[in-house]
């Protein structure tokens, strides 16, 4: 049985189809986080790039071909998930409930050539307004939280920053 016909049985029998997402990311020049989304092939919807767990490899490692392949960016892949959303999924007679893991991706290097770069639109936008764009509440809640996580990161090992990180407290 292929691959798709065994996903399609499963989805007509009501289970939910799992897949994995990539959520990449930089820092500006200027220090501000981005966000980087794309739009769907057919329905031009603003999403992440995703795809179905690839056999023979970890989650996050197909995560990471998935946005090499679907928007041309290259960067070191987190092997823990930051967190998972669901969404329905348009198949050509019907629709299917997916759950996608999301692994962070920070963004080393954009390509000039990919396999689906004349099929997409791609931008770097604030976490926020990524997090507006996207359909899936879920996966906007998650985007504003890794943003807030990532800042605050930054914040603590910011040589500037007021916190003495190594007592753990703010330096007064």
């Amino acid at each position: 049985m292929t691959k798709a016909k065994k996903k399609m049985r499963w989805a007509t029998a009501g289970r939910v189809l799992e897949q994995v997402a990539a959520l990449p990311y930089r820092w500006s020049t200027a220090g501000a986080l981005e966000i980087l989304v794309m739009t769907s092939r057919q329905t031009h919807r603003v999403i992440i790039p995703k795809g179905w767990p690839m056999k023979n490899r970890k989650d996050w490692k197909s995560a990471q071909i998935e946005a090499r392949q679907e928007v041309g960016v290259v960067g070191e892949v987190g092997r823990k998930r930051i967190g998972q959303y669901r969404y329905w999924k348009r198949l050509e007679a019907h629709f299917v409930l997916c759950k996608v893991s999301v692994f962070p991706l920070t963004v080393k290097r954009e390509l000039d050539d990919w396999p689906e770069r004349h099929e997409r639109v791609h931008t770097w936008l604030t976490p926020e307004d990524a997090a507006l764009l996207v359909d899936e509440t879920d996966l906007g809640m998650l985007i504003i939280e890794f943003a807030k996580a990532q800042q605050d990161h930054r914040r603590r090992m910011s040589p500037d920053s007021d916190t003495d990180i190594e007592a753990g407290h703010s330096v007064e």
